[in-house]
């Protein structure tokens, strides 16, 4: 897998799981909601980590900065 993923978009996704987190664990959000944004939560820590995120192969995105 080639990197795809830069740096302030690696940073967006653990901030925006880490809010998740903290709305489910203080019950703002409950329910079906709440297990479908923390399942979203979980792949963008996976895919920040990985520093690759599929659906920008299949749209042709790429924010990770290219030496040249």
């Amino acid at each position: 897998m080639k990197k795809n993923m830069g740096g302030a978009d690696r940073t967006i996704r653990v901030i925006l799981a880490i809010v998740v987190g903290a709305l489910y664990y203080f019950n703002v959000i409950t329910g079906t909601l709440a297990y479908v944004l923390l399942a979203l939560a979980a792949i963008f820590v996976l895919t920040s980590f990985v520093s690759f995120c599929p659906l920008y192969t299949l749209f042709g995105i790429n924010t990770c900065k290219v030496k040249n």
